[in-house]
């Protein structure tokens, strides 16, 4: 005959047997699953990398493009506004004479010495780097903090008028 207590001891090791073989099974599986989710996270955090330094390139080499571009169109403006202060003051220049005859002498000179204001900071405009000419803005509206208000006013007033217009 059989002992029943020696079968549910039987039983009962073997049971115990068994869940601690899973639980170890489980434990692998665990462990293998943490691996793998390393390796994938490791992974995408590599590609993430690389994906943000290429996008990080290629923004710098559009900034650089961007501000080659501001610095072509500026050096355009900056000879243009030269241009126009030169044919402003021949123009100024040219109607001296017709001021002295029709005003007289001593508003002619003032033609002619307005002319050669203009033409001489048409000169300096051309001549000057854009650094400079920062400086000499900083260093005006230091010496004339209210002019400088006043002329940024007024020019923001007329760009104003101008832009309503359209």
């Amino acid at each position: 005959m059989v002992d029943p207590e020696v079968t549910a001891e039987t039983a009962n090791a073997e049971a115990k047997s068994h869940f601690t073989k899973a639980v170890e099974e489980a434990r692998a599986g665990a462990q293998a699953l943490g691996k793998e989710a390393q390796a994938r996270a490791e992974e995408y955090r590599g590609k993430f990398n690389q994906k943000k330094d290429d996008l990080s390139a290629d923004a710098k080499v559009r900034s650089d493009e961007a501000k080659d571009k501001a610095f072509a169109f500026a050096n355009e403006g900056k000879a243009k506004t030269s241009q126009a202060m030169t044919s402003v003051g021949k123009m100024v220049s040219d109607n001296a004479a017709m001021i002295d005859e029709k005003v007289g002498v001593k508003y002619g000179d003032y033609a002619r010495s307005a002319a050669k204001s203009i033409n001489d900071a048409a000169v300096q405009l051309d001549q000057k780097t854009f650094d400079e000419l920062g400086e000499d803005a900083k260093a005006f509206v230091r010496q004339s903090p209210a002019l400088a208000v006043g002329m940024a006013a007024a020019a923001g007033f007329m760009l104003g008028r101008i832009f309503k217009g359209k």
